[in-house]
């Protein structure tokens, strides 16, 4: 992260042909730094080019009180720090011993008219990285940008292109949670009898699940464990044992038992669930936050959220109250708790009866201060303690987001996020560079995390079909 105070150098050094020529040019799109403020810094001692007609663009979001015109703001005010150190336009010699420079040019239209048909907003930015090659020829110049038709048009002009990629991950790497392990029978047995089995060099992380074998073949006879790194040892799963029932339902294969095992245990504050659709991801989660709130008592509420992002064309504005219009967002939510409710009433009519008489219903449990579904839009600035959060479809948020979400929890509050990366409605977000996949990667070796990637689908047969041919 760099500090605001002060970005340049105390010593500024003009920009020439002579101390450019070992530095790379990047040259920025607008969608770059309105997904991450931070990408002015994070090219070392390279050159940092922002066309003039990115500046405009960025102004048009500004007003907006979405995470866009956040980020849109935040470029303004790092800017504007930057400009009290000298001109943009000649460049500003920034602590990491790169530049920040403005591009103003007339020479840039008139390079732009030369390539391309019309002079849009994306052919001048690119028009820019073609007059910085032709200013400094011996330097590499690089058009930076997440939308693939931009690079796609930069490739055939000659301009290296590339996407923002600073904070990305293999996602077919994607830490999944769990780990196949090879042992002795000695071991098998002493695991068997003892109920733990120290970690003899495994390559593990906190919280991590294993399977155990005896040979090599992972489709044979095997035990389950999780690792803990405080006691450097392999123990069995504790908190959920095959068959226990959570809020009235069953795990109905071993992942499901890995993603309630760390639902369930106190100790773990956060825990993410990756999966394709199906796979029981959010209905788990809601099982164990219900379990948790309502039977034993350990959190004073639930909270649950969704980032608002339409599944094809949007139906515009919606009348009524922030309830009314969050309605629609959150119906998989109603719908996943609806069948929790209906599976505990058929299992236990008589337990189920808390609020009287009757079987309480969801609004029950809203109304009574249980539940609280609240859009991801105001959850900014909150601070819950105390509370079992669950965060839906977060494949469709930033890091940046998703930092802004995790920051939320208060003192004995757990955050479940869950989601599909394969699944994402947002532009210029996609598998590798979500804050879900970022969660689970970057925080693997913390103890108070916990992971497990689902890919058995639960859902129905049809639904695993679809899942695994679309």
């Amino acid at each position: 992260m760099v500090e605001l105070n002060p970005f340049p150098r105390e010593k500024q050094v003009k920009l020439t042909k002579e101390n450019i020529a070992n530095r790379k040019i990047f040259v920025l799109d607008t969608n770059v730094l309105i997904h991450n403020p931070q990408a002015l810094f994070n090219f070392q001692e390279n050159v940092v080019v922002v066309p003039i007609v990115v500046i405009e663009e960025i102004d048009n979001f500004k007003k907006g009180l979405d995470e866009k015109g956040r980020n849109a703001r935040q470029i303004g005010r790092y800017l504007d720090k930057l400009r009290e150190a000298g001109s943009l336009k000649d460049g500003i010699h920034l602590e990491s011993d790169g530049y920040v420079i403005v591009a103003v040019s007339q020479e840039i239209d008139k390079m732009t008219k030369q390539v391309f048909f019309q002079n849009i907003n994306d052919n001048l930015i690119i028009g820019t990285a073609v007059y910085y090659q032709n200013l400094f020829p011996e330097s590499k110049v690089i058009m930076i940008s997440k939308d693939a038709n931009v690079r796609i048009k930069s490739d055939a002009i000659g301009i290296t292109a590339q996407n923002y990629e600073n904070e990305t991950i293999v996602f077919e790497e994607l830490y999944t949670g769990v780990k196949n392990i090879v042992i002795t029978d000695d071991k098998w047995n002493d695991f068997t009898d003892k109920k733990f089995l120290p970690n003899d060099n495994y390559e593990l992380y906190p919280n991590q699940f294993v399977r155990l074998f005896k040979t090599d073949d992972f489709a044979g006879e095997h035990l389950l464990g999780r690792f803990s790194e405080q006691n450097d040892s392999i123990y069995p799963l504790t908190h959920y044992k095959e068959g226990m029932e959570v809020f009235g339902i069953t795990a109905r294969n071993e992942e499901q038992m890995f993603a309630l095992d760390l639902l369930l245990d106190d100790s773990i504050k956060m825990v993410s669930l990756v999966g394709k659709a199906g796979t029981g991801k959010t209905l788990l989660a809601i099982a164990a936050g219900l379990s948790q709130v309502v039977e034993a008592d350990k959190y004073s509420r639930l909270v649950v959220s969704r980032p608002i992002s339409p599944l094809g064309k949007d139906i515009g504005f919606l009348p009524g109250s922030k309830a009314d219009k969050f309605n629609p967002w959150m119906q998989p939510i109603y719908d996943n708790m609806e069948i929790l409710l209906s599976t505990r009433e058929d299992k236990d009519n008589n337990n189920g009866k808390i609020f009287g008489k009757k079987t309480p219903a969801l609004q029950d449990y809203l109304d009574f201060g249980f539940i609280e579904l609240e859009p991801l839009t105001y959850i900014r600035g909150r601070s819950l303690p105390n509370q079992y959060i669950i965060i839906d479809e977060a494949q469709n948020l930033t890091p940046h987001e998703m930092k802004t979400i995790i920051t939320r929890a208060g003192e004995d509050t757990k955050i479940i996020i869950t989601g599909d990366p394969y699944q994402i409605d947002i532009p210029y977000l996609d598998s590798e560079s979500n804050g879900l996949s970022m969660s689970a990667e970057k925080l693997k070796t913390e103890p108070l995390i916990g992971h497990i990637t689902l890919e058995k689908g639960e859902r129905s047969e049809l639904a695993d079909i679809a899942a695994k041919y679309f």
